[in-house]
């Protein structure tokens, strides 16, 4: 496991006049969110939360006074680092944790390395890219997706485009 940063929400703009701006609520949501109070290597520090009660939230950070300082934080990132995140449970996972992973095929062809990782509703959806820049999607079933760990993601041939 790397000490990489996990993107949990991005800042989507201002809210109201006193420095507080709306998120974008990535993961798991406002309750994955609430226990970090440091994003960005330290670079903001969060002095409140509160669900806006649409899916998003808002927050102050001790760093911003002023809607002026909250409209240039727009499409800013809020991370923290991999180890800051809950433990996981047996055959758990973050997204990140497959991202970038070198991919080959289940008799050890090389493919490329995953780009992305989406959840469209039924499943997660690992994306590939191929050296050629040619990305395709499979879905992160045991079918598909017989194993990965650390170094790697083994795809089944049969999904390989």
């Amino acid at each position: 496991m790397t000490d990489k940063p996990v993107t949990l929400a991005a800042i989507t703009g201002a809210h109201g006049v006193t420095g507080e701006v709306r998120l974008k609520l990535l993961g798991e949501g406002f309750a994955a969110l609430k226990p970090h109070k440091r994003f960005n290597d330290g670079a903001l520090t969060l002095a409140k939360l509160r669900d806006d009660g649409k899916g998003g939230a808002i927050a102050r950070f001790a760093e911003i006074a002023d809607r002026t300082a909250a409209e240039k934080l727009r499409g800013t990132v809020l991370s923290v680092t991999r180890t800051a995140l809950p433990a996981l449970e047996e055959g758990e996972f973050y997204h990140s944790d497959l991202l970038d992973l070198a991919v080959v095929t289940d008799s050890g062809e090389a493919v490329g390395r995953v780009c992305a990782v989406e959840n469209f509703g039924a499943t997660d959806i690992v994306e590939i890219e191929k050296p050629d820049g040619a990305k395709f999607m499979v879905p992160l079933t045991a079918q598909a997706v017989p194993e990965w760990n650390a170094q790697r993601l083994v795809v089944a041939a049969d999904f390989v485009t």
